[in-house]
């Protein structure tokens, strides 16, 4: 049997995996954009609160959801596809992250870059792990 991505390759198929990446791409881009005027609103501009909370859910979610998910389809699709390329791959952002860090250091806050990116990195990927063997016990 060859795998999903084969399919995709060589057949009509992907038309269908690419409208569920998109819609879930549509949905996670429309939470991150929630996630920014709830986040703006209720703690100001000071610091990037939404993109900060939306790595970490989305690095938990993630790991979570490969293991929930894995085996998992929507009309052929793998779900985990939809969800992590699609939902929160339109949901969490490196770009915004990499680009609010460069500004602190443009500022001459480099503490303050150095500290927002060491606690990004150290969170995202403790929550990740954590998503990972969650999922990994949700499914037993």
């Amino acid at each position: 049997m060859r795998s999903f991505f084969a399919r995709c390759v060589w057949s009509t198929f992907c038309g269908v995996a690419l409208l569920f990446v998109a819609l879930g791409g549509a949905l996670g881009t429309a939470l991150r954009y929630a996630a920014n005027l709830y986040f703006a609103e209720r703690f100001g501009p000071n610091l990037p609160y939404a993109t900060f909370v939306v790595n970490v859910i989305g690095s938990w979610a993630l790991g979570f959801c490969s293991q929930v998910f894995a085996a998992k389809t929507i009309w052929g699709v793998p779900f985990a596809l939809v969800v992590g390329t699609g939902v929160l791959g339109g949901f969490t952002t490196y770009s915004s992250f990499n680009l609010e860090t460069l500004r602190m250091l443009q500022q001459g806050e480099v503490a303050r870059a150095f500290a927002y990116a060491s606690l990004t990195f150290v969170t995202c990927l403790a929550l990740g792990a954590l998503g990972i063997m969650l999922g990994a016990r949700f499914i037993r």
